[in-house]
């Protein structure tokens, strides 16, 4: 009986010293997150008056640019050194109730929208909240 005890034991301490030394355990690092880093912004709506848009450029810099009509679209890969992405748009001279929406995709996804109405004075402003990039 002894015996019998004690084989089943080695065989049991075998089988477990075998499946705990797989080749999976050798790196323990995980693997990188692949992140996309192409970026689409996108403004939309019925806003007749003058509009301008400030966004973060593919180095992470601020860019203000007119929008001279709507739709709007910029779309660029941000450089590894940037850290986000950001866009803002305001304008005047629109009329009470008109809407805008700006929108940032990354990847082709959407990760930030907001839409904004023109107040009685016809002025709107629509700023989405910041996409950071993962490290």
């Amino acid at each position: 009986m002894k015996t019998t005890l004690k084989k089943i034991m080695f065989l049991l301490t075998l089988v477990f010293v075998a499946a705990s030394c797989s080749s999976s355990d050798d790196n323990n690092e995980p693997e990188p997150v692949k992140v996309s880093r192409d970026v689409k912004y996108e403004i939309t709506g019925n806003f007749t008056g003058e509009l301008d848009v400030t966004y973060m450029e593919k180095s992470g810099a601020p860019l203000i640019e007119d929008v001279p009509s709507l739709p709007w679209v910029k779309e660029f890969t941000a450089d590894a050194k940037s850290d986000g992405a950001l866009v803002h748009t305001g304008g005047l001279g629109g009329v009470a109730g008109q809407k805008v929406t700006a929108k940032i995709y990354v990847g082709g996804k959407v990760v930030s929208e907001l839409t904004g109405t023109a107040n009685s004075d016809g002025i709107i402003v629509v700023h989405t909240k910041t996409y950071i990039f993962p490290r």
